[in-house]
């Protein structure tokens, strides 16, 4: 199983923001979309840094609630960890554990793609094993 088939079943739509957003604004979007992270894109949509829960919970832990002083530039991720379409599942679930991120953009030729998240490395996984499972039920009672 590849990235690119999570992501013909997941789709390819991806939320971003520009670094110069204000951080509460980033806070909204990811509230309001129900996500872990929101990619970072420059104006020319060069690939800057994702910006997740985790550093909005960090910021204001350093700083209080006067977040609305911060733009996410403050705050993201600028060194991503990044995989291919062809990548695999285990190859995923290992650069996710490695690198201990929830995110991962993918890029095809220095291009965005999507991002698959550990929700969409578990959903396929247990996917798989139910799949094993039935054909093992099939093959014994067969």
């Amino acid at each position: 199983m590849s990235v690119a088939h999570i992501l013909q079943s997941k789709g390819s739509n991806v939320i971003t923001a520009r670094p110069e957003v204000p951080l509460t604004d980033v806070a909204k979007i990811l509230s309001e979309n129900r996500i872990g992270a929101v990619l970072v894109m420059k104006a020319d949509g060069a690939l800057a840094g994702i910006i997740s829960e985790r550093d909005v919970v960090r910021a204001l832990a350093q700083h209080g609630t006067g977040l609305d002083k911060f733009s996410v530039s403050d705050f993201m991720t600028k060194e991503l960890i990044t995989c291919s379409p062809d990548a695999t599942l285990d190859q995923i679930m290992s650069l996710m554990t490695e690198g201990r991120v929830r995110h991962l953009p993918v890029l095809k030729d220095g291009k965005l793609s999507g991002m698959i998240s550990i929700g969409d490395v578990v959903k396929r996984r247990i996917a798989e094993v139910e799949f094993e499972a039935e054909e093992m039920k099939r093959y014994i009672s067969g």
